[in-house]
């Protein structure tokens, strides 16, 4: 019978409906047909990267104008009665969101999306489709030639191996087939309607004709995933108004019916409206929030931020003279307004979708069934839990929605500029890309994405990385380079990021221009990957879908069995139809999804009180099958904070001994390099910025101070000294602190600042000196690239030789370097040099050593991760060296094994692409792999080596050695120099390997890795980053065994309860099947108690066991449909059917065995001695199945330790041997149970009983020591599934030992390899 789990909806059905209606409009790459075709599908295929353009799954309004929903089955399935979902404690301080819309384990994972916030542009100019709803690289063009000569059909084209297509099909309304719908939903009484609801493309396809794109209403789309989505085409009146990529573009360059795209051959690509009622009306469609405008000539819904792509920074900086009212109002019309819309359905609406849910009309047919059949007391009790947890379920989606909305809602005011110097206060709903804003000194939070112009801002981005570190922002250089927000990141101001400050420059304001709104944004893009995730892909789920039909396969069989039995008893055809009918709702367990989901809950709250934060509860399972695991190095593996050891200077391009203390240096350009060289800034009297930044400032004791706007006044001191503005003043210590041989007077200004860039690895200022009319600038950065920006009689000859004493000693190290600009007249001037210029021809200063403490927990974690063969991988980016010291001190790589270097070179004029292995003792390091010395080839490597290399290696092998990278992966341990993007592809390319990969990092610059991993665990002081789905508040390595061990356990646990939830099922059916034989059934109360009092109180208890205190190097099982478990299953029914037959046979061979009254059915023919023997022994079977299937060791801890669970199972055995011996009146009549005198016949069914709990404790036991292992080794071994096993067995064997060392592998033109 149901279970009393009434409203708990199905995690094992987390992609029901994902075929689903999007509201007005769904967006995605296209697949459509020739262009030219109007009678075709209209299917074209589209590019795109960024993760945020792929369709999760969601469920919006079909009305006009509503954004996507926040779920696709409607109300997000919740647990309520098993666990609080508001989770008030993790709701950080700063603005971190922990959204309790996460929280339920029945989602599929929030947060998997790439955080780039803009897509490149593909660097491949040759024509592929059409392009791109979702991919803002340049439009590729559209003709005929692109699909051949194609005949007019309504065939879709296949998609291709890049995993970001999707498909888009086109549909024309046609009224006769509306009509011939609406008469079949009349006709089948509503059921067409229920399937419709259930499957909307059905809908969209009978009631609409496939046609071209152009001419749709509707779209079906479909993702990458397999998921369907439905869309209506919306459209909008432009009148006159016109639209112009380039915001700073010429008045003459417009068309007055124009949306103007980039183009291959740098033409402008006018495309036109469609023409309507002398209109021209805009054609667009809404994809979760994201706006697709139709491209006419493109014959492609495009969405709308690819009209923005090809700005370029010269042409932002056009844009301080603000939008004109008519370009603001059709920039108004095609963008949309400025909003983060989270769609918060109606109780209503949300009680509709949730009823009509599979699940529930299940329930309810169920409960009318039970009512048809006299149970009226089981159906009024499972009602009334339903209808409780119905309610419960219907106020936490709607709350959890609302909180969501509220977290997204952002509507500020803000000052916008009109031309002629006009500025506006408008609401930030108002803002288009092109606007241009001014930012309040005293800070805000910004409503858009926008590209800083003038000034400079510290700002918190903290919401979008969980690095609670302020970051400088400083204006865009106003050069032709094209804007990319990640290249120009440290000039790009996010969405939902809080301007801690803004200062303006000399008789400025801090402007900035839009460049993104609404979804489109940062902060959109991660509210779009919480509300409409990537789903899990987990084995497990999947098996389980497969079990449930299985079982209703199972159903079938039982269904037709009863029908042959009741008319062979020639029971009424009525009763037959209900009982036949019945057996059904007692073989589907509805409460086994919300049961499997218990251990999960479990788990989280166990991780929540050791300061660990779960924002997608589905991913603890997957950490359960972690096999390798990505560090960061700085902040993860090693202290947070760097202190200074000491300045390496140099004297006739000599290196000097290290100076410890750089306050001692004597006045130069070495000390002056540190006490300017950095993008600190003062907040209320403290120091804020980068914390190496921060102790370099203080090692020297010069004092920063800025400068306020209040002081731009020529009379200040500051502008009397450097005789322009400055940015700020760096002052020497007071004299008595200073060292008496070395008396420093001048301040120094900071003119300009270069931030700090990872691609680039260094950052640069320009200083004044007071009375000097020539400028200086200081760089600092990774000492190869330094070293490759300076002149090279300045770099000392043992340049190479010095930097590898202290890194391979663990430091970490900067090179410093300076150079005279000439005259500097004004401030204005200095903001005008190009970066180029300034890094370029540069006098190397010398080395800043600075201490990189390995955090005490870092060694004992990463030997426990190795004994558990789990592989520990370093990705970081520091220097190759100071990455191999920590390796080693950490015992990532232990003495005695060896290390090869991975080094790679890019093609070169007539030179293919090189690689080549070195044994790390003859080479030089990642800095002079040139001159090593050759080794004979005969030399094989050893035996246990790891791989170690750079991203500029890793970037070269993925491009042009793809062949050898798995093998390399496989073996590579180390990663140094490596970008934020190529920690994210890293990760990819071992998910590709099939590994389980997790992921530890600070969240700074571990995003993308974060998001991409199967785990991602960020190190942070809030209680929930968004960053990734798992947080630790305790900033050290030590989670991630503890994430594994929860993930074990609650893996183990959800098989456990799995198999006991299927197992209960099965006990019921035989039992259910032996009365239908005999004519006779269960009680009302018989049924609620097995239901309610023994199942659902021990499947809630089950999950509460903890995990194993060891973590071993046994994985637990992670495919249900196995040989362990469908062997446990079957050999269990085994025995359970044995023992209910045996019991019933034992039953009517005694002396005082009476037969029932076969001619009336139950209820009529109870109480009567085959229901009471059948009732005791199952009782004893569901609780004997709960103690076999609550396994300790390996992965959980005994059951004893749960004490809860011990002592219901005590109390619910000790009720069911005083219901077997000792019946008394009221529960006797209550549940119907027949008197039997014979004691010892009772003490009997307890002697079976204990015979039942021996052989189900004997079979799980044996089972488990290797009872299928003895089968196993009989069979043939088969090759695993797993890509890296197979690579793993394929490099034992390979003849001579791989890889070959010193000698160059070269790729040849196909992308393969001349030597193997």
């Amino acid at each position: 019978m149901c279970s009393g789990y009434g409203s708990i909806k199905s995690s094992l059905f987390p992609n029901f409906h994902r075929e689903d209606r999007a509201g007005p409009g769904l967006g995605a790459r296209q697949l459509q047909g020739a262009p030219g075709v109007a009678s075709g599908p209209g299917l074209r295929r589209q590019h795109g990267r960024s993760a945020r353009d792929l369709p999760g799954h969601g469920r919006g309004d079909t009305g006009d104008g509503g954004a996507a929903g926040p779920n696709p089955t409607g109300p997000i399935p919740t647990n309520p009665v098993l666990t609080d979902l508001t989770l008030p404690d993790p709701i950080p301080a700063d603005p971190i969101p922990a959204d309790p819309i996460l929280t339920d384990p029945t989602l599929p994972d929030p947060i998997l999306t790439d955080p780039i916030l803009t897509d490149p542009i593909p660097a491949d100019p040759t024509p592929v489709g059409s392009g791109s709803a979702g991919a803002p690289g340049r439009m590729r063009r559209d003709s005929s030639r692109l699909l051949g000569a194609r005949c007019p059909g309504y065939g879709t084209l296949q998609p291709d191996s890049d995993p970001a297509h999707m498909e888009v099909t086109g549909y024309q309304r046609r009224p006769w087939r509306v009509l011939l719908c609406h008469a079949g939903s009349v006709l089948s009484a509503g059921l067409l309607l229920l399937l419709f609801h259930w499957k909307p493309s059905l809908e969209v396809q009978a009631k609409c004709q496939p046609c071209a794109l152009g001419q749709a209403d509707w779209l079906i789309i479909r993702d990458r995933f397999g998921q369907c989505f439905t869309t209506k085409v919306l459209t909008e009146p432009l009148g006159e108004a016109s639209l112009e990529q380039h915001p700073g573009a010429q008045p003459e360059r417009r068309s007055s019916v124009a949306v103007v795209v980039p183009d291959e051959d740098e033409s402008r690509d006018t495309v036109r409206l469609h023409d309507k009622d002398e209109k021209n009306l805009l054609r667009y469609y809404l994809f979760q929030g994201m706006r697709y405008v139709w491209l006419e000539r493109r014959q492609a819904f495009c969405r709308v931020s690819v009209l923005d792509e090809g700005w370029s920074c010269a042409e932002l900086h056009l844009c301080q003279a603000g939008l004109d009212q008519q370009e603001h109002g059709a920039r108004r019309k095609i963008y949309g307004p400025n909003l983060i819309e989270v769609p918060v359905k109606s109780y209503a609406r949300l009680l509709v979708e949730e009823v009509l849910n599979p699940f529930y009309l299940f329930q309810v047919l169920s409960m009318v069934l039970w009512v048809c059949d006299a149970y009226y007391y089981y159906a009024a009790c499972i009602f009334l839990i339903s209808t409780f947890s119905l309610g419960l379920s219907l106020y936490e989606t709607r709350k959890q929605s609302t909180t969501l909305r509220n977290m997204a809602r952002m509507s500020v005011e803000v000052r916008v500029r009109r031309p002629g110097g006009e500025e506006l206060v408008v609401s930030s709903a108002e803002l288009v890309p092109g606007d241009c804003i001014r930012l309040p000194a005293a800070g805000a939070v910004l409503p858009c994405d926008a590209a800083l112009l003038s000034g400079e801002c510290m700002v918190n981005e903290s919401l979008l990385t969980g690095e609670s570190v302020p970051v400088m922002k400083t204006p865009l250089p106003a050069g032709g380079a094209a804007y990319c927000p990640e290249e120009h990141r440290r000039h790009t101001l996010f969405c939902g990021t809080q301007i801690i400050q803004a200062k303006a420059y000399v008789g400025r304001e801090v402007l900035a221009v839009v460049t993104r709104t609404g979804f489109c944004t940062a902060k959109g893009d991660l509210i779009s990957s919480i509300l409409y995730p990537k789903p899990v892909s987990f084995k497990f789920y999947k098996d389980a879908v497969k079990f449930v039909l299985f079982l209703a396969i199972l159903a079938l069989i039982g269904t037709l069995y009863s029908i042959l039995i009741l008319v062979r008893n020639k029971v009424p055809v009525g009763q037959i139809i209900i009982r036949a009918l019945d057996l059904v709702t007692v073989i589907v367990p509805p409460a086994l999804p919300a049961a499997m989901t218990v251990g999960t809950i479990y788990a989280q709250n166990r991780l929540k009180k050791q300061g660990i934060f779960c924002i997608s509860p589905p991913r603890i399972n997957l950490c359960g099958k972690i096999r390798l695991v990505c560090f960061d190095k700085t902040g993860t593996l090693t202290q947070e904070g760097l202190d200074v050891w000491g300045v390496v200077p140099l004297e006739q391009q000599r290196f000097l001994p290290i100076v410890h203390e750089p306050r001692c240096l004597p006045a130069g350009a070495l000390l002056y390099a540190l006490a300017t060289c950095h993008a600190v800034s003062l907040l209320r009297g403290q120091l804020v910025g980068d914390p190496v930044d921060i102790k370099m400032l203080e090692s020297t004791g010069w004092r920063l101070e800025m400068m306020e706007e209040e002081e731009e006044e020529g009379e200040l001191p500051a502008l009397q000294q450097f005789e322009m503005k400055v940015l700020a003043v760096v002052k020497p210590p007071p004299e008595e602190e200073q060292p008496r041989d070395r008396r420093h007077q001048a301040p120094l200004g900071i003119l300009r600042r270069f931030p700090f860039s990872s691609s680039l690895q260094r950052m640069s200022v320009l200083v004044k000196l007071p009375g000097e009319a020539s400028a200086h600038a200081y760089v600092k950065g990774a000492p190869e690239m330094v070293a490759s920006l300076c002149r090279k009689e300045t770099v000392p000859p043992d340049f190479s030789q010095m930097l590898r004493h202290y890194t391979t000693d663990g430091f970490r190290v900067l090179a410093l370097a300076c150079k005279a600009l000439g005259t500097v007249a004004t401030f204005e001037e200095a903001l005008q040099l190009p970066r180029d210029s300034v890094e370029s021809g540069l006098n190397f200063l010398g080395f800043l050593v600075m201490k990189n403490v390995l955090k005490p927990e870092s060694a004992p974690v990463i030997q426990l991760l190795r004994s558990a063969n789990i592989r520990p991988v370093m990705v970081t980016g520091d220097n190759m060296l100071t990455a191999m010291n920590v390796a080693r001190g950490c015992r990532m790589v232990e003495p005695r094994e060896g290390v090869i270097f991975v080094t790679a070179s890019p093609p070169g004029h007539d030179k293919p692409a090189a690689l080549k292995f070195v044994l790390a003792e003859h080479s030089q390091g990642e800095e002079q792999p040139e001159g090593l010395q050759q080794r004979d080839g005969s030399s094989l490597p050893p035996r246990h080596c790891h791989f170690a290399l750079n991203g500029k290696s890793f970037q070269v092998v993925c491009e042009h050695f793809s062949e050898l990278l798995p093998r390399i992966l496989l073996r590579a341990t180390v990663f140094a120099r490596m970008l934020p993007e190529q920690k994210t592809q890293l990760v990819c390319s071992l998910q590709e390997l099939n590994y389980c990969v997790g992921m530890c990092g600070d969240g700074a610059n571990d995003c993308g890795a974060l998001r991409a991993a199967d785990v991602g665990i960020s190190l942070s002081e809030a209680e929930a980053s968004v960053a990734s789905p798992f947080t630790s508040r305790v900033a050290t390595i030590e989670c991630v065994p503890r994430v594994i061990r929860e993930g074990r356990c609650s893996l183990v646990t959800s098989f456990g309860v799995f198999k006991y939830m299927a197992l209960y099922s099965l006990v019921q059916f035989v039992s259910v099947l032996l009365l239908y034989t005999i004519n006779t059934n269960l009680s009302d109360f018989q049924f609620l108690f097995f239901d309610l009092v023994i199942t659902t109180t021990v499947a809630v208890l089950m999950g509460r066991t903890g995990p194993a205190p060891a973590l071993g190097v046994r994985r637990p099982q992670g495919a249900l449909i196995s040989a362990l478990v469908l062997g446990s299953l079957l050999l269990q029914t085994a025995l359970l059917i044995t023992v209910q037959v045996l019991s019933y046979f034992i039953t009517i061979s005694q002396s005082w065995y009476i037969p029932l009254n076969s001619t009336v059915t139950a209820p009529q023919n109870l109480p009567n001695y085959e229901n009471t023997v059948l009732f005791c022994v199952t009782g004893f079977q569901y609780l004997i199945l709960a103690v076999a299937m609550s396994k300790g060791y390996p992965f959980r801890e005994p059951l004893y330790t749960n004490v809860l669970f011990l002592l219901v199972l005590i109390l619910l055995f000790g009720l069911m041997i005083w219901l077997t011996l000792y019946p008394l009146g009221f529960p006797k009549s209550l549940l119907k149970l027949q008197p039997i005198e014979d004691f010892n016949f009772k003490l009997l069914l307890l002697g079976i009983a204990a015979l039942n709990f021996f052989a189900a404790f004997v079979l799980e036991t044996a089972l488990d020591h290797g009872l299928l292992g003895c089968f196993r080794r009989l069979r043939r071994k088969k090759a695993s599934k797993k890509l890296f096993k197979r690579l793993e067995k394929e490099l034992s064997q390979q003849q001579p030992a791989w890889p070959p060392l010193d000698q160059p592998l070269f790729a040849t033109p196909r992308m393969s390899l001349a030597v193997r």
